[in-house]
């Protein structure tokens, strides 16, 4: 579906305001408009809305039944992890950071023998990690929508569940749940919660991560495609406030919040202003994420994050929940 040309102009003379996801009133304003600017899976315009009392964005029309073409063949987080393909520096650093903090979770939790849960996690390469930080971790499972990687993960010893978490028939629950960038990529993330939730065991953790939409990133590039709004594969962003107050209303409490560095969104939005200044092209069959310039563009960033991490809220939010008593 196109969005209407001047919509701003058109929402203010209908009076048109979409739901917001989260507590389903009206009361919602235009924030952005935003175009594919990675896979280029179309050239449509996609519109993003503010629902201020609950502290999100979020796109309207949601793309629910598209995801077959808004999920490319290419898409970055298929075969994440695995062997065949060279990475960058950066790269490697932060597979290191996550091992580090995986050990780091991890030792807080519990329990001779700890089951752990990796929701969207495709072939399991996370819990690899997750495996190898603690020798008690001794069942792994998967819940993830992409069939290709069952075969993958089952051969690394890990469970496969195919669907969405919220439909998923799991055996028991878990002492560790992993919920990296997801999240953001749900119609309905009370629900996801919730189901969520109910799958905690007592004492054990939820770690979440997902983009920061009140950072200065978003902010530069709110009206030029911000990397980070992922149009149109995101559906709903939060800020801090937003994701603490509904992880307490599905009956989680916080444990522990830091923002962490966002040199994805910092560089895909770099690049695209190249593109428009006509020095680069980006195309379906070569997205943004594969460009050669990537991974200069991103230790760039990162090395700007890391300076200003002290005093500044960046493009990533990490949380930790509990159950809450």
């Amino acid at each position: 579906m196109n969005a209407p040309a001047h919509f701003p102009e058109l929402a203010e003379m209908t009076g048109y305001r979409p739901a917001c996801p989260l507590c389903g009133r009206h009361e919602t304003r235009f924030h952005a408009e935003a175009h594919d600017i990675e896979y280029c899976t179309s050239d449509e315009s996609w519109i993003w809305h503010a629902c201020d009392p609950c502290g999100v964005l979020f796109i309207d029309p949601m793309p629910v039944d598209r995801l077959g073409t808004i999920y490319p063949a290419n898409y970055y987080s298929y075969g994440a992890g695995e062997a065949g393909g060279k990475a960058s520096t950066v790269q490697k650093i932060k597979e290191a950071l996550d091992r580090r903090r995986f050990k780091s979770l991890l030792s807080t939790v519990r329990g001779n023998q700890l089951s752990v849960l990796d929701i969207g996690g495709g072939s399991g390469w996370l819990l690899d990690m997750v495996r190898d930080a603690d020798p008690r971790v001794t069942q792994t499972t998967v819940v993830d929508l992409d069939a290709g990687a069952a075969g993958l993960a089952r051969a690394k010893g890990h469970t496969f569940v195919q669907g969405r978490i919220e439909d998923a028939a799991l055996d028991g629950t878990f002492d560790f749940i992993l919920m990296l960038n997801l999240i953001e990529h749900v119609a309905d993330p009370r629900a996801m919660l919730a189901k969520v939730r109910r799958l905690l065991k007592p004492g054990g953790q939820l770690f979440i991560k997902t983009p920061n939409y009140a950072s200065l990133d978003a902010r530069l590039f709110r009206h030029r495609s911000w990397a980070g709004f992922h149009t149109p594969r995101h559906f709903v962003l939060f800020q801090r406030r937003s994701l603490e107050t509904l992880a307490r209303e599905c009956g989680l409490e916080p444990v522990s919040f830091s923002y962490t560095q966002g040199a994805p969104f910092w560089s895909v939005s770099l690049l695209e202003e190249l593109r428009r200044l006509g020095l680069v092209r980006i195309t379906a069959e070569r997205p943004a994420v594969t460009h050669p310039l990537i991974p200069a563009l991103q230790a760039a960033s990162a090395a700007f994050d890391f300076l200003r991490r002290p005093f500044a809220p960046l493009s990533q939010m990490e949380l930790v929940l509990k159950p809450a008593e």
